[in-house]
């Protein structure tokens, strides 16, 4: 195998380090190579004969074992389908060979357990496989386990009562977000480059800023979502990952991406495929700087700092920044989300219930998700249509906002990531207060989802405490093409591919 000196160096010393010699150190190199490659650099190595798939997946696989016990990013190990996987013989798709994690929230593989995070979905083998997944396996990803999340993915930190905390790599009293905080944990820890996340609040981007990578939500209706159903949360959830490098982002949206069977919409079809804008000039873009969260509630100085520095670096790329937010009334908003979020979530519980004969309460369900299902079993017909009505006339706001400027820069988050214990669906306040408390971390974050519209957080700052800031941009609906170009020029101008966490 053909290795760079910087391989070479890091596989000796993985191999000093455990050490071993002979098989061991070509074990050692091998998993080195997780570190030096993003997913499309280790498809290329496979292409090349250089490193098979099964090397690769045993690699991942040594590392999840090694790293899980300290950062509990695993809901589920399903090694064995992914050496079945290989031996079957893999598709020759753009990620032919690459490991690849599940989240563990609504995503399926006919005949593997989905628990979505809950004691009350402990068990759970559905019989059908997401398009999402065909496509992921098409594009030849070897899936070998699924990532934990909150329970139902209703919180942005990765914390639950069957699967435990999920503590972040760069360290592990903080969160790595939610709901796709396990996902981001294994990429941070470099168990792999890039793993499956979804996003209905944030869930994508949150645990991106959290962990110092890469994560874009993209537009409403751009990935499959089904079957069963075409929409999550009426609208509000989007699938796609989290990345240490903005082209496999692209790259794997690209193999997504598009109008599934039975679609209720899709977003416009891109002139060209996304992984073509890395490296193209985005032209001099009009950027409206957001500092103040639109509810609002405080913002840390280290968060607005970051987004400052973010402002000063796009001027000296070319683009023009101005302060400047849309008008939108944002309790409004929050309430029609909670109507949505509270309505979906009661009716899946329900019929959960009458499928089991399990009865709703504390023993299955934590007491934030027995809230959600209380708020929307109140919730009316009209409730949900006037709720719908909120979300789509904000979104019309926004695209009027918008005509005068390409992107929103703001903070990801409100703050630096918490400790352990704050937002977790099992709190010390009622309801109320801890929906109060949890919009107040990210508080920029769930616009997008109302409004439907593409937004990135680039893992550009570092807090004082040594934990990563994530900075978020905002683009019109279906530009997923202008984030990427933008995100390929903050990439060269400011790298992150070398920072990670101490493990």
């Amino acid at each position: 195998m053909n290795m760079t000196r910087r391989e070479g160096m890091a596989a000796v010393g993985a191999a000093a380090l455990l050490g071993v010699t002979g098989a061991g150190k070509a074990a050692a190199r091998r998993s080195s190579l997780l570190d030096t490659h993003d997913a499309m650099g280790l498809a290329e190595l496979v292409a090349k004969r250089e490193v098979s798939p099964s090397e690769l997946l045993d690699a991942a696989i040594g590392r999840a074992e090694a790293l899980n016990p300290r950062f509990n990013f695993m809901a589920q190990k399903h090694y064995d389908y992914g050496r079945a996987a290989i031996a079957k013989g893999l598709p020759q798709g753009p990620f032919s060979g690459v490991p690849w994690l599940l989240k563990d929230l609504n995503t399926y593989v006919a005949g593997l357990p989905t628990e979505n995070g809950s004691r009350f979905y402990k068990g759970y083998r559905p019989q059908i496989t997401s398009e999402l997944v065909r496509r992921i396996e098409k594009a030849g990803f070897v899936i070998f386990g699924k990532t934990t999340v909150p329970e139902l993915g209703l919180t942005g930190t990765t914390e639950n009562k069957l699967n435990g905390d999920t503590r972040n790599p760069w360290n592990p009293k903080h969160i790595t977000g939610g709901s796709s905080g396990g996902a981001a944990a294994a990429v941070a820890a470099g168990v792999l480059p890039a793993a499956h996340a979804t996003d209905g609040g944030g869930s994508i981007r949150i645990p991106a800023s959290c962990c110092g990578l890469f994560g874009l939500k993209p537009s409403r209706g751009r990935v499959p979502m089904g079957p069963p159903r075409t929409e999550g949360w009426g609208g509000l959830s989007v699938h796609h990952a989290v990345t240490r490098s903005v082209r496999d982002s692209a790259a794997i949206l690209d193999a997504t991406q598009g109008p599934e069977p039975g679609s209720r919409y899709a977003a416009p079809t891109p002139a060209e495929n996304f992984l073509s804008q890395i490296g193209k000039a985005p032209g001099r873009l009009r950027i409206a700087l957001m500092l103040d969260a639109p509810s609002g509630s405080p913002v840390d100085p280290e968060c607005v700092e970051a987004a400052r520095k973010a402002a000063r670096l796009c001027e000296r790329l070319g683009h023009h920044v101005e302060e400047a937010a849309p008008k939108l009334d944002i309790a409004a908003m929050g309430a029609a989300s909670f109507v949505l979020i509270g309505s979906s979530v009661a009716a899946d519980m329900l019929d959960r219930a009458k499928a089991t004969g399990i009865a709703i309460g504390p023993e299955v369900l934590e007491p934030i998700t027995l809230g959600f299902t209380a708020y929307g079993q109140k919730a009316t017909g009209m409730d949900f249509a006037r709720a719908n009505n909120t979300l789509q006339a904000a979104a019309i706001s926004m695209a009027q906002f918008m005509a005068n400027y390409d992107v929103i820069l703001s903070p990801t988050l409100a703050a630096p990531p918490l400790e352990l214990g704050k937002i977790n669906l099992s709190p010390d306040v009622d309801f109320a207060a801890w929906g109060k408390r949890a919009a107040s971390f990210s508080p920029f974050t769930q616009i997008a989802n109302m409004t439907g519209q593409p937004a990135m957080s680039v893992p550009l700052a570092t807090a004082n405490n040594g934990l990563p800031i994530g900075v978020m941009f905002m683009g019109r609906y279906g530009d997923e093409a202008l984030l990427f170009r933008l995100a390929g020029q903050l990439e060269a101008a400011a790298p992150w591919k070398n920072r990670r966490p101490a493990l």
